[in-house]
């Protein structure tokens, strides 16, 4: 099942949480919280994040920025 656009996923191969931006072709497109370059991911390489999960991409980004490392 492919998530749904607009929700928050995870890539099991790599551990990346990221947005559910589309789906092209057999792939589900996902983008780094925060933004950055978006990558391709099998669906069945894909589940739902968890409400914890959201919460450590959510600080690892904050923290990030607060470092200069991201706009």
């Amino acid at each position: 099942m492919k998530p749904p656009i607009g929700s928050y996923a995870v890539d099991v191969r790599s551990g990346r949480v990221g947005v559910v931006m589309g789906h092209e072709g057999p792939y589900v497109q996902l983008r780094p919280y925060g933004g950055g370059k978006e990558w391709d991911v099998e669906p069945e390489a894909v589940r739902p994040a968890t409400p914890a999960e959201r919460l450590r991409a959510a600080t690892a980004y904050a923290n990030a920025r607060s470092r200069g490392e991201v706009p």
